[in-house]
């Protein structure tokens, strides 16, 4: 079998490949694919954990120096480089985090294509296996949250892509109030302005992560689709 051929069930390979011999393959892969996302969540949260490290640190210098200098210009123009520096940090670290969590969509329709390829060799086990063997959207809901369940919200509201988008929103929040208490504004209007900004920034990057998601689904079209499926292109199948 050439290298170009291939293996994939059902794709009338040569019964010469032991059933054995797939399996180990389909195996090494898997191992493989969860060592890949393994190894990239422990990234991602280290990421994250920097950037926390180094906003508290930040925060609690900030505060020491406010009462060595009693809030003085120079404690606000000092405020600002350092708040937005971590701002910057912020943003870094959002954007690394939506893209692990595309990445960790493709580990997991990967694995569910591999699913089907085990049941295909052995129809039996499928009774056995909690997750998908289905690539498409209906698949990779079952093998995040099992059996299926679609109420993910409090799945979403707990991750850390929403985690991050809050930090981010606080500390831009942050930054507006001291620029409008630097501008002259009473305390009431820099209140609104932090309010306004942080809000803003949230529901922006919120819809851009819904965007993107939806998006990807838009354009994929999977190997192993789930029968039934009804929102599977019929040209998927």
């Amino acid at each position: 079998m050439s290298p170009q051929d291939g293996f994939s069930p059902g794709d009338g390979a040569p019964d010469s490949v032991p059933p054995s011999v797939r399996a180990q393959l389909l195996a090494t892969e898997h191992w493989s694919l969860l060592a890949s996302r393994s190894t990239t969540q422990g990234e991602v949260l280290t990421r994250i954990s920097m950037f926390l490290t180094l906003t508290s640190a930040s925060l609690v210098s900030l505060a020491l120096v406010g009462q060595a200098t009693r809030f003085s210009d120079i404690f606000l123009l000092l405020a600002g480089v350092v708040l937005f520096t971590d701002l910057m940090v912020g943003l870094l670290t959002q954007v690394r985090v939506l893209n692990v969590a595309a990445e960790d969509i493709m580990y997991v329709l990967a694995m569910n294509r591999l699913r089907a390829a085990y049941v295909e060799l052995d129809p039996g086990i499928a009774k056995f296996i909690m997750a998908s063997p289905h690539d498409d959207q209906s698949g990779s809901v079952q093998t995040y949250y099992f059996l299926g369940r679609r109420s993910s919200w409090s799945h979403v509201a707990g991750s850390s892509m929403v985690f991050i988008h809050t930090v981010n929103s606080a500390l831009i929040a942050i930054l507006a109030g001291l620029l409008a208490s630097v501008l002259g504004a009473g305390t009431g209007m820099a209140a609104a302005a932090a309010a306004a900004a942080g809000l803003a920034f949230l529901a922006g990057s919120s819809i851009h992560g819904y965007r993107s998601y939806a998006s990807f689904w838009r354009d994929y079209r999977p190997v192993s689709p789930t029968p039934s499926d009804p929102a599977t292109p019929s040209n998927a199948r």
